[in-house]
């Protein structure tokens, strides 16, 4: 299980917690990011919605998201709440214990390739990852982006930086950001055709500028011209997007076209 570097958890932070034995007054919930911690959910805090009895809603073994509500640090104990979390809070908390699960695991095969524990691989590189970048899942991906200067910069020895930098490579697919928008150019003269199409092809010379994963960049009936952009990194396809609309407009009106750019709303 995903170890946290702290050794007990922050007040009103979002845990994975495993219910481990039910009572009529309440469940008391080993804390998973935390060497299964005992935990104890007030029959108050298990629902919002009205129940007959507890194990109408929690069962032993059930692994769920947890807010804490109260950390008593010199009894160690700690009061936790499963109404209080939000529908948003329990996805964006399963997304993340789901990406620490696999950072895990490449920390466990770095640690194997370097004779080293897994309790090592935390020490010594996961927790620096952890801290640089919030999570370390987060820091391995960065370096799929950045190359192994991501994880150099965490702080990461290079002999781990090394091994966890071509397991990233080889296990981490990062989610593809995509951008559209339109240009509406036009020229009268006698040359306009040309004038736009050199508009349009300076802007694609520029986006060689960026690692982008695809460009296309097309007539959908003049004079308007779509541009989709695709990256793996949502700063990365911004930047090269405020990039190229400059230069595009800017190369179109020198050319003495009248041109404008409307970004297309993705849908949420």
């Amino acid at each position: 299980m995903p170890i946290k570097r702290k050794r007990l958890p922050s007040l009103y932070e979002l845990v994975i917690g495993t219910v481990d034995r039910i009572y009529d007054h309440g469940a008391f919930i080993r804390l998973d990011e935390y060497n299964g911690i005992e935990a104890y959910c007030p029959l108050n805090e298990v629902a919002r919605s009205w129940f007959r009895s507890i194990r109408e809603v929690l069962k032993e073994g059930q692994k769920a998201v947890f807010k804490v509500i109260r950390v008593d640090r010199r009894k160690m104990h700690i009061d936790v709440s499963l109404r209080r979390v939000a529908d948003e809070e329990k996805r964006e908390k399963m997304r993340e214990w789901k990406r620490a699960l696999h950072a895990e695991k490449l920390l466990e095969i770095a640690a194997k390739q370097l004779n080293k524990t897994l309790l090592d691989a935390y020490r010594e590189a996961g927790w620096n990852l952890e801290k640089y970048y919030g999570e370390i899942y987060r820091g391995l991906e960065e370096s799929v982006k950045r190359g192994i200067v991501a994880l150099i910069e965490a702080e990461v020895p290079e002999r781990w930086a090394k091994v966890l930098y071509e397991l990233a490579q080889e296990h981490i697919e990062l989610p593809e950001v995509k951008v559209s928008g339109i240009f509406t150019i036009q020229n009268y003269s006698k040359t306009g055709i040309l004038a736009i199409k050199q508009a349009l092809l300076k802007g694609l010379e520029v986006a060689k500028d960026f690692q982008l994963k695809s460009v296309r960049l097309y007539t959908i009936g003049a004079p308007r011209y779509k541009i989709d952009l695709v990256a793996n990194s949502p700063k990365l396809v911004e930047q090269a997007l405020q990039k190229i609309v400059g230069t595009v407009l800017s190369e179109a009106k020198n050319k003495g076209c009248t041109a404008s750019f409307e970004r297309i709303k993705t849908k949420s």
